[in-house]
């Protein structure tokens, strides 16, 4: 699984020109669900989003997690994450999961993340949306499940 956090001031989703899901101060998050994708991605990623310290202070340092802050998660469904752009100018999707086991891992993180007491507000899987992030700093995260083995990198 691969998401895109962003700090926000707030965020919300809208079809067909109503709201249908939107939040106040806390993290808007991408997710795209790749094959192979598992409950163990699901559980690492609820970790990581719940526990990323960017969320500012009292002294405006990026040492608060939107659980520290009672901050509140736009979880919105992106296949697009999962793009290949290595060959020719059209993006292969060939990489993504089905919608089915995709909506349902997209379901479990909305869970995991409701089960530490962050409160969800989820877009709607497979639906044309209109989304509108008001980036806060501006901070932008990408993690991908599947390189949480990989070796860390020093500087």
């Amino acid at each position: 699984m691969r998401v895109v956090v962003q700090r926000v001031r707030n965020a919300s989703v809208h079809i067909n020109g109503r709201t249908y899901a939107s939040i106040n101060a806390g993290l808007a998050v991408l997710v795209g669900v790749a094959h192979g994708d598992s409950d163990q991605d699901v559980a690492y990623l609820a970790d990581k989003i719940a526990n990323l310290r960017i969320l500012a202070d009292d002294t405006g340092h990026m040492n608060r997690s939107v659980r520290d802050v009672g901050g509140e998660v736009l979880l919105i469904s992106q296949f697009t994450l999962i793009a290949d752009t290595r060959k020719g100018r059209r993006p292969s999707f060939k990489g993504a999961e089905v919608p089915e086991l995709a909506s349902e891992l997209i379901g479990n993180l909305a869970s995991a993340l409701n089960d530490t007491g962050i409160s969800v507000q989820t877009g709607k899987f497979q639906a044309d949306m209109d989304v509108e992030i008001i980036n806060q700093g501006p901070v932008t995260i990408i993690i991908d499940s599947q390189q949480r083995h990989l070796p860390r990198q020093s500087a």
